[in-house]
């Protein structure tokens, strides 16, 4: 599989706003937010899509939730957030390598988009 967009951040070929790194994830600033905070958390481990994890896969998702949820301390996002994964074309995913949405600073709504 040829290297997504955020394998190529994630190997720094593409810059850039990075807020957090480890040798799991990294997290950086979305460059079209939806929110005033929208920040995406990506693996370093290129999965296309939701229906590709495997049980293995899962301490490495629940980091994923465990680093937006200690971003959101540090964003100040007090009075909510949202964490979104979009799965597929229908489920709103335009890049084939998982990631999460962190997103918050304003009223969400429901139902989404």
């Amino acid at each position: 599989m040829p290297d997504s967009i955020f394998t190529k951040i994630i190997n720094r070929e593409l810059p850039a706003q990075i807020i957090y790194e480890d040798d799991r994830v990294v997290a950086f600033h979305d460059i079209n937010p939806q929110a005033p905070v929208h920040v995406l958390v990506v693996p370093r481990k290129q999965i296309p899509m939701l229906d590709d994890l495997r049980p293995e896969d899962a301490p490495l998702v629940g980091h994923m939730v465990h680093v937006a949820t200690k971003l959101a301390g540090e964003l100040k996002l007090d009075l909510g957030y949202r964490i979104v994964m979009n799965c597929n074309h229908q489920g709103g995913q335009t890049v084939f390598h998982i990631h999460l949405h962190l997103m918050g600073g304003r009223q969400m709504q429901w139902p989404p988009g």
